[in-house]
């Protein structure tokens, strides 16, 4: 049989078009698809400025600490617009009080999301979700739209949980959907801040709070509720849930001030473990077919990393309800444990706002005092002990790594580049010289780097 000269182009045509897009195009939730690993890229910057390798920077109003997404050639991003003035954040590691915590608004709000062309910075639309006057308080360093969008590539889905609103909308701007999900108050008139998650035809959302705690699983396409699970939380967590996929099942890990859930996809508990601080933010997230996970409230006595295997089922807790209490009034010993289900635990690792990245070999611990703790991945044998980056920087943005480096971006937007690996080296500090709370996006060669009032994307040699 005789092929068509041209059956062969034809098919590769078809081929290219049917082929994924290529991971580096998508940067699809908070932290990406990979936890802050990008993995090498040759045009990724190493240094930048509030000029040097920009392509572009952009004004974004409001105050928002969500971070970005990106989907090809749109970058995704929310925000809360005050129809009047509003105090501005303060950094630093604190608890409300008198003259700098949980803070009211009797201005009325727009809740928004920006479609931003990814080449030119040119905002091609924005769309309200909600308007009306904040619900619930914030601590006056959070904001009032602090959850980060999730995108599939047809809808961006965007949770604001100050307002009690999640919502989709299409590529091209029209809104699919808007769910009540209701607003609720929070320990200490924190605010909210965990984002939504996408998986298969579902939008899971947790909104950890003062009244009645829940974890919800809604249709994408309509926004319907297919189920409802009420979590023993009593008290506000900041932990976005993780999909967790692997071998043996898919599930969804929540992490909570009363402990870390693993849920199926029908809201059914698979496993949990006890012992965590009073207050949770850092994400769990996967590799090297394991779960990382962790939480550091510094008024706590016990701040945990915990590494589990999977086909955990039950209650696997490391600590007793005995040895808890033992250890918060008398200090935890910081020896690494293992069991059964848990390949490595440290009881006092847990960060308090960072989440951990797992780069390589290693698991590096980014400290909001400015430290970076460096642990074998595998085993949480130590590598290095607490190394100093600089005193005075606080953090608050997850760090991410790429060829080679590790970077540490401080609450005063200065982004340490340290050398990965067994020894610790600070390369060269860049700094944009405006405060910085909002974990960055890294997707085709560029980083979406988000600022208190700008939006940039940095690219090595400035290159669009």
């Amino acid at each position: 049989m005789h092929r068509h000269p041209y059956l062969g182009f034809l098919i590769s045509l078809a081929l290219v078009a049917m082929s994924p897009i290529s991971a580096g195009a998508q940067w699809t939730q908070f932290r990406g698809s990979n936890a802050g690993d990008v993995g090498d890229d040759p045009g990724l910057p190493e240094t930048w400025s509030e000029t040097e390798n920009v392509v572009w920077k952009i004004d974004v109003p409001g105050l928002s600490w969500s971070s970005p997404v990106v989907w090809e050639d749109t970058i995704f991003l929310t925000s809360a617009i005050s129809a009047g003035a509003e105090p501005a954040p303060i950094p630093g590691l604190y608890d409300p009080g008198d003259d700098n915590g949980a803070t009211r608004s009797s201005e009325v709000h727009r809740w928004v999301v920006y479609n931003i062309d990814f080449h030119s910075g040119a905002i091609r639309w924005e769309r309200e979700l909600q308007t009306e006057k904040p619900g619930i308080a914030r601590h006056i360093k959070n904001s009032f739209a602090s959850e980060t969008p999730v995108t599939d590539g047809r809808r961006v889905y965007a949770y604001f949980g100050t307002a009690g609103v999640v919502g989709a909308i299409n590529m091209s701007g029209e809104t699919v959907w808007i769910t009540d999900l209701g607003a609720y108050e929070t320990t200490g008139g924190f605010g909210s801040a965990a984002s939504p998650v996408l998986y298969g035809d579902r939008l899971y959302v947790v909104n950890d709070n003062v009244t009645q705690s829940f974890m919800v699983a809604l249709d994408k396409n309509t926004g319907q509720e297919m189920w409802r699970v009420d979590r023993p939380e009593r008290g506000q967590n900041w932990a976005t849930p993780f999909v967790w996929e692997h071998d043996l099942r898919t599930e969804i890990v929540t992490a909570g001030t009363q402990g870390v859930r693993s849920y199926d996809l029908d809201g059914q508990i698979l496993w949990e473990i006890h012992g965590m601080s009073g207050l949770t933010i850092p994400t769990p997230f996967a590799k090297h077919g394991l779960l990382y996970i962790s939480s550091g409230y510094p008024g706590g006595g016990l701040r945990p990393v915990y590494v589990v295997r999977p086909g955990a089922s039950g209650d696997i807790s490391i600590w007793s309800a005995d040895d808890m209490r033992t250890g918060l009034s008398s200090g935890f010993p910081g020896e690494k444990v293992t069991s059964e289900d848990v390949a490595w635990a440290y009881p006092l690792l847990g960060t308090y706002n960072t989440s951990a990245l797992v780069y390589g070999d290693y698991y590096y611990t980014l400290l909001d005092r400015g430290f970076l703790v460096a642990h074998d991945a595998r085993t949480g044998d130590e590598v290095y002990r607490r190394q100093r980056i600089e005193i005075g920087n606080g953090f608050t943005a997850s760090p991410w790594g790429y060829n080679d480096r590790i970077f540490l971006l401080s609450e005063d937007g200065e982004t340490f580049v340290v050398q990965a690996g067994p020894e610790f080296e600070i390369l060269h500090k860049n700094s944009l010289n405006e405060m910085t709370l909002a974990t960055p996006a890294v997707a085709q060669g560029s980083l979406i780097l988000r600022t208190q009032s700008k939006l940039y994307r940095i690219t090595r040699g400035g290159q669009p």
